[in-house]
């Protein structure tokens, strides 16, 4: 659960996406995660996570029209800190962003992976557009009506900036822009996504991106840095359980949509945080030795067994300036919230 919108993997953040998919619980003010699947895929993903050793379940199914409206929820939270800490950037520090971008330099894509409904975003590209910058916007998601919906708010607030929405997943969307356009790129990644991947997973994913890129390409990537582990563990174990009822919405589509009989009663919430890891682990406990059935297959949980829901890790400066340089990258500026709970580092591609 962490941070910017719709996609397999976001808006941060609270999710363990494979490479391949985007980042589900993000922070975007606006969030529409919904994944667009087949039955057989979701069920084939429920019964492989059941199937490990370590139970879990995959966070990219978290965002059903329940799960959005739960979502919406945690993030009014007065705990859940990371939507505030960036809107709080983009709002009062647009001019600090585009500072390293070299905004006059020449016509560029401003690609954003995962943009919901660009709440966050319009800060930016008002900036850009009163600075008579030469881009368009490319938004992308996976959600088509979400890319109306911005699409739709941008043609009101910013008449003149060129919005381009690009439906897909990241990598392919971001392979046909480069096929087609020549332009120098800045991508987005916000909302702490990145932390919604094991340490390996971010890893590769930030590998691939730089294999996209040209050298002197630019990239903007929403961090939620380590910090008090109780202000941390407060923000993914709401006192209200919203964030409870969040998890065990997983469970209720799974029995809606496959037709298994979990009893929601039978699961309690339960939020780990290791501050030297950075990693916030999700899970539901199994109250009782119980045995649930899904697509004709019968899972056994034993009293007191872990069922793993998602992580959201969290970066010290080390960590952001280790994975920059080991995927690519040189980081050339960093910009934080007032209290220095948040983080969009600025990178550019290697030569």
């Amino acid at each position: 659960m962490s941070g910017s919108t719709s996609q397999l993997y976001s808006v941060g953040g609270h999710s363990s996406p494979a490479i391949d998919a985007q980042p589900s619980h993000s922070i975007s003010a606006q969030p529409s995660h919904a994944v667009t699947t087949t039955p057989s895929t979701f069920l084939n993903d429920v019964l492989k996570g059941l199937s490990s050793p370590q139970k879990s379940l995959s966070s990219k199914y978290f965002y059903d029209e329940t799960g959005d409206r739960l979502f919406q929820r945690i993030m009014e939270c007065d705990d859940y800190y990371l939507t505030r800490c960036e809107m709080e950037i983009f709002r009062e520090h647009s001019a600090e962003l585009a500072q390293p971008l070299n905004i006059h330099s020449g016509a560029f894509d401003l690609i954003e992976l995962g943009a919901g409904d660009g709440t966050k975003t319009r800060h930016l590209l008002d900036y850009l557009h009163h600075q008579v910058a030469d881009f368009r916007y490319l938004p992308v998601d996976i959600s088509g009506h979400i890319l109306d919906v911005l699409s739709q708010n941008l043609a009101t607030t910013l008449p003149g900036v060129d919005v381009e929405p690009q439906q897909g997943d990241y990598f392919d969307a971001l392979a046909s822009i480069c096929q087609t356009s020549e332009r120098r790129k800045v991508l987005l990644f916000l909302g702490s996504n990145i932390g919604n991947m094991t340490v390996e997973e971010c890893s590769t994913f930030c590998q691939r991106l730089a294999s996209m890129m040209s050298p002197g390409d630019m990239l903007i990537t929403g961090f939620d840095l380590k910090k008090d582990p109780r202000t941390v563990l407060r923000a993914y174990d709401d006192s209200d359980g919203i964030t409870r009822e969040f998890n065990l919405n997983l469970l209720r589509r799974i029995n809606e949509e496959l037709q298994a009989d979990f009893d929601l009663t039978g699961f309690e919430h339960y939020q780990t945080y290791d501050p030297g890891s950075g990693a916030c682990r999700s899970y539901l406990i199994s109250q009782r030795e119980q045995t649930v059935t899904i697509g004709g297959q019968r899972i056994l949980f034993l009293r007191h067994e872990p069922l793993f829901m998602e992580v959201s890790r969290k970066f010290s400066r080390r960590d952001i300036g280790d994975l920059a340089t080991e995927s690519g990258f040189s980081q050339v500026a960093e910009v934080c919230d007032r209290k220095g709970w948040f983080m969009n580092a600025i990178w550019k591609r290697n030569a």
